[in-house]
């Protein structure tokens, strides 16, 4: 399996934490403390972080206000990735993809089996890009925060990681915007 190539330079990024709960604050957020100090540890910078409740509006709102900061490169929420009628994460913030990552999907998923067996078909974590900003969708347990970033988002968010990582294709994400307008 491919891994860091200590001969680049580590880049770090902006990274918000959403938590995304009726019930948590900033003193009981084990999920969002457990991303938080990951990103710390990474030797990344914690953008910006909140908790908003299960409110669709609520959540997409939080979210596009980050994905239009220059200081925030990547966006990850935690919570409301169930079935009940309060879990409504996915169908907050997938409207504002421009890209699905199916592939994220995939691989929490394998992930998370490998731990929780079966359960894991019981989370709808997705991601995806938005204004040149990744978005990652996250179950609100601190055990799917761990295995989220330990076994994707760490690797995937260090651009030493080969054969390829995301850091090294932000600033190609907006590409699309740039092109074309003067062109036709």
């Amino acid at each position: 399996m491919a891994g860091p190539v200590n001969e680049r330079s580590f880049i770090p990024i902006g990274i918000a934490v959403l938590t995304v709960s009726d019930t948590r604050t900033l003193a009981d957020d084990k999920s969002g403390d457990t991303l938080v100090a990951r990103i710390a540890e990474a030797g990344h910078r914690l953008a910006a972080r909140a908790i908003v409740p299960d409110d669709k509006e609520r959540i997409r709102a939080q979210v596009e206000v980050w994905t239009k900061d220059d200081t925030v490169d990547v966006v990850i929420t935690t919570g409301g990735t169930g079935f009940t009628g309060r879990d409504v994460t996915p169908e907050a913030l997938e409207p504002l993809f421009e890209k699905r990552m199916d592939g994220f999907s995939e691989v929490f998923h394998r992930i998370s089996y490998d731990k929780i067996g079966t359960a894991t078909i019981q989370s709808r974590a997705t991601g995806g890009v938005a204004n040149a900003t990744f978005i990652f969708v996250l179950p609100g347990s601190p055990g799917a925060c761990k295995d989220a970033w330990d076994g994707i988002l760490k690797a995937q968010l260090d651009y030493r990681h080969m054969p390829c990582n995301f850091v090294e294709i932000m600033p190609r994400l907006d590409e699309h915007l740039k092109r074309g307008a003067g062109s036709r």
